[in-house]
């Protein structure tokens, strides 16, 4: 780890050097023995690993050389803040620390227990001063898609600048109208840090990268799980991993590391090269985003004989799955008409009704050929909470065998949660022995 080599960058930053190097230090120590371990990994994982070493050190470091040239850098903990329009402004776009159990009794010194981890995670980051991205924002950008993190901007306000864009939780012509100009507000917050208007084109060149990034995405995601054979060529681990650190890595060089790999992959799937064995029930997430390093769930299905091949969340499926369409548009107005119709294609919880989410589950389940479901949602998750039933609901009246495991990032329920995920795969095994 290179925390030391970076130690007068991130004291100048404000980060609890020593505090925040043992956490590093134990978080790569966490990586190596669960990742670096794994057999038959694709050779291209190693620009993956080694992002890792240099997760708070190399990459913090080009964060603030863009901040030294007046370009923004902004955190954010949602896929509603517009990431092309910060790359269009040749900045960095940015999710903060939020995933560990680590900080949580330093945020519950000044937040209700009874809060998502996610929100208290990264609030005790800030307050323990141990995320180099926290202290690297210019501004961190909140959005209103849950109750509690609405009331936690302005309590994180009076610690880091915070600014909030307004997600309607509807998507009526009138909520679409406001949401727009939230987006056109949200491009003056970026004029604002370079000190010059961002054009038309600037724009659509952030359109373009970020497209890139998601077309990558999607294409693991399909050689994963929709490459016509029985052959799953990357473990879930590695693949949830390379999706997490989409949120954090410049996005031109992750776009062609991960085609690198997607090349490895395709010839994999060529060479019937699976990490899984023969007949591994196929498994599919939904629920909550897995902020780096929740790695929980992925691993007891893994250590159980599962394989999951897809994600349905924000850190998985619901990130990459559209693209701003920028074919024929001619200025910025038609431009924020597509960013619009992008971000609210998005199916998140917090809308009502939210029925095209059930309806993309369902066609995923068929199109990946899957064997059952887990719905995960964190504790106090109330719109993923909440929305499980409806969700239940229709896989049961499709015989889709379900799972509903609802954690936080403590190690505490690991054993609980194997558990019951051996009993789940044990069904599906019985019931596909018994339909052959």
């Amino acid at each position: 780890m290179s925390v030391h080599e970076h130690k007068k960058l991130l004291e100048e930053l404000g980060v609890d050097v020593e505090r925040h190097a043992k956490m590093m230090e134990m978080g790569y120590e966490g990586y190596k023995n669960q990742f670096m371990s794994q057999t038959n990994r694709p050779k291209a994982m190693e620009y993956f690993d080694w992002f890792m070493s240099e997760v708070q050190g190399q990459r913090i470091a080009e964060i603030n050389e863009l901040r030294k040239n007046k370009k923004p850098a902004i955190g954010a903990f949602c896929i509603f803040v517009p990431e092309e329009i910060i790359v269009g402004a040749g900045g960095a776009c940015f999710g903060l620390c939020g995933g560990s159990p680590a900080t949580i009794a330093d945020a519950e010194t000044e937040l209700p227990r009874n809060i998502c981890p996610l929100i208290k995670s990264a609030y005790g980051f800030k307050l323990q001063k141990t995320c180099a991205y926290t202290q690297s924002a210019d501004f961190i950008y909140g959005e209103t898609t849950c109750e509690a993190k609405k009331k936690t901007w302005e309590l994180l306000n009076k610690h880091h600048p915070v600014k909030v864009m307004n997600i309607p939780h509807m998507k009526r012509e009138k909520d679409l109208k406001m949401w727009k100009e939230e987006l056109s507000e949200f491009k003056e917050h970026m004029e604002e840090i370079t000190k010059k208007p961002l054009t038309f084109e600037e724009m659509k060149n952030g359109v373009k990268i970020v497209n890139e990034k998601r077309f990558a995405l999607q294409r693991l995601d399909r050689l994963r799980s929709m490459n016509g054979s029985d052959v799953i060529p990357i473990s879930a681990k590695d693949a949830l991993f390379i999706t997490q650190i989409s949120f954090l890595d410049d996005p031109i060089r992750f776009t062609q590391k991960l085609n690198d790999l997607c090349d490895e992959l395709e010839q994999r799937v060529k060479e019937n090269n699976s990490v899984y064995k023969k007949e591994t029930p196929r498994l599919m997430v939904l629920g909550t985003p897995f902020a780096l390093p929740n790695w929980k769930l992925h691993t007891a299905v893994e250590t159980s004989g599962g394989a999951i091949v897809n994600e349905e969340s924000c850190i998985g499926h619901r990130y990459y799955k559209d693209n701003v369409d920028i074919d024929e548009i001619k200025d910025e107005d038609s431009l924020m008409e597509k960013l619009l119709q992008k971000y609210s294609s998005v199916d998140c919880a917090c809308f009502t009704p939210n029925t095209p989410r059930i309806d993309k589950i369902l066609q995923m389940y068929k199109d990946r050929k899957l064997d059952g479901v887990i719905y995960y949602s964190l504790s106090f998750c109330h719109t993923y909470n909440v929305e499980a039933k409806l969700v239940t609901d229709a896989l049961e009246k499709e015989g889709i065998p379900a799972l509903v495991i609802e954690s936080d990032y403590s190690p505490e329920d690991a054993g609980q949660i194997k558990t019951r995920v051996e009993a789940f795969l044990e069904s599906i095994n019985f019931k596909k022995m018994k339909k052959n």
